[in-house]
């Protein structure tokens, strides 16, 4: 039996572009364009208008044509974070091509160093050109590490140490960023030429259970206090001959940052988190801070980022999400066989993702799309999953209804979580409703970078 080969970006373009999503196999994973611009542009006008810096998460998408969109975004360096070693291999040609064009770049490795990875981001590193990857630090046991690094590289590693604001999944607290000497050591790997220190890093999921603006900015408030304090309290051991830079963020708590520059100043917390970023200094000393916030779902969302409230002036589901998946009607049981009225849908955990959020109790809603529903009653919802299908029915105060869906017919569901629920499937299919007022016709194709061995050519030629 021959082995499966999957086909090409090239060969998808030429066989979907052009076709209705009724045409597509399902379910399918679809993204608007068009949405993801105006996240993109919203994000540049917000980083520019406040004097921040950006720092862009590529987990969600996975996918370098949204990488490229969240390049421009008002800060003049190319910045990136990455989960996984694939993701940086995926952007390596995007980061080579802007470094040999002589633009600042850097890519963040975001999870705490993984020893066995230092030389594969050491050969990415080499290639791209000094200052080009950076990794994360929370334990002295990885500074030795280091020197594994520069010596492929050549040049020292950029380092952020990891603080823990009180999210609890990695990092140290700022009262114990000196860990068994921690700061020590990296002071004397940098004096030794092979680290070169960048500032403090935190990220704080605590923000995805807010339910308004006002709350989201108080977890950006707390994680940019926090690193303040940890710098405040450490500044002896850390370098004093540049700028520091306190990185922070994730998608709420950034959604929440353009209320600073649109609707939603009158909040109190919208001062506090104003004066913050004007002026991040140290009191009492000549340090000079910068603050860089970072998030990676923004130009996507997902149900769990609208139900957090974070932005003022937010439109519908349909306006704000720009994945959903695509699934085919099964069943329908609008006869009296169940208390309530049910459709089954052919999309369950392994498309849709694998639970409710924090917010929204369901597992996904469905999109008006073709539903008939307008877009102010009562949603249809994914009131429950096994593994290859999805029982949708209609959120509650509607549950006497029959669900006005027939077998054969295709919905769009929004799914809680968008990294999740991208993560079973090889590609997009992209869809642009500026073009397309209904966003049903393909207009390209995306391929994800998936799974975690060696991909990048430029490197599969190293590690044969």
């Amino acid at each position: 039996m021959e082995p499966l080969v999957l086909p090409s970006q090239q060969q998808l373009r030429e066989h979907w572009v052009g076709k209705d999503l009724e045409e597509i196999p399902k379910p399918a994973v679809v993204l608007d364009r068009a949405i993801i611009r105006r996240h993109c542009a919203r994000m540049k006008r917000t980083v520019e208008t406040l004097g921040v810096g950006f720092r862009a998460h590529v987990k969600t998408h996975k996918a370098l044509q949204i990488a490229e969109m969240q390049m421009d975004n008002g800060d003049p360096e190319a910045k990136f974070i990455a989960s996984t070693l694939l993701e940086i291999e995926m952007l390596h040609p995007l980061l080579k091509s802007l470094k040999d064009a002589k633009k600042s770049v850097n890519v963040l490795y975001g999870i705490p160093l993984v020893p066995s990875h230092i030389s594969r981001l050491a050969t990415l590193a080499a290639d791209i050109g000094e200052g080009s990857v950076s990794v994360m630090i929370d334990h002295p046991d990885q500074v030795p590490y280091l020197k594994d690094f520069f010596e492929v590289a050549r040049f020292p590693v950029c380092v952020f140490v990891k603080v823990d604001t009180g999210y609890h999944r990695a990092g140290l607290p700022p009262i114990s960023l000196n860990k068994n000497g921690l700061l020590e050591k990296l002071a004397k790997a940098e004096a030794d030429g092979w680290v070169r220190f960048l500032g403090l890093y935190s990220h704080s999921s605590l923000s995805y259970t807010a339910q308004s603006p006002a709350e989201a900015m108080s977890h950006l408030i707390g994680e940019i206090q926090g690193c303040k304090d940890a710098l405040g309290r450490w500044l002896s051991l850390l370098p004093t001959d540049r700028e520091l830079v306190i990185s922070v963020g994730a998608t709420p708590q950034i959604s929440s940052s353009h209320n600073l520059v649109g609707e939603g100043t009158d909040y109190p917390e919208a001062q506090k988190l104003k004066a913050l970023l004007d002026n991040p200094c140290l009191k009492n000393n000549d340090v000079k801070v910068k603050i860089e916030l970072h998030a990676g779902n923004y130009p996507i969302l997902d149900m769990q980022q609208v139900s957090t409230n974070a932005r003022e002036g937010a439109g519908s589901f349909e306006d704000e999400i720009a994945i959903s998946v695509v699934a085919e009607v099964c069943s329908v049981y609008n006869d009296g066989e169940r208390d309530k009225s049910e459709a089954l849908v052919a999309a369950g955990t392994l498309a849709l993702g694998r639970e409710p959020c924090a917010n929204h109790s369901r597992w996904g809603v469905l999109s008006s799309w073709r539903v008939g529903a307008e877009r102010t009653t009562t949603r249809i919802v994914v009131d429950r999953i096994s593994q290859e299908h999805g029982i949708v029915a209609w959120g509650s105060g509607m549950e006497g209804k029959p669900v006005p869906l027939n077998v054969g017919q295709n919905v769009r569901i929004f799914p809680n979580h968008a990294c999740v629920a991208a993560a079973f499937f090889g590609w997009y299919f992209v869809v642009d409703s500026d073009e397309d007022q209904d966003g049903s016709r393909v207009v390209d194709i995306w391929v994800r970078g998936r799974g975690s061995g060696v991909s990048d050519p430029f490197l599969m030629t190293r590690f044969q």
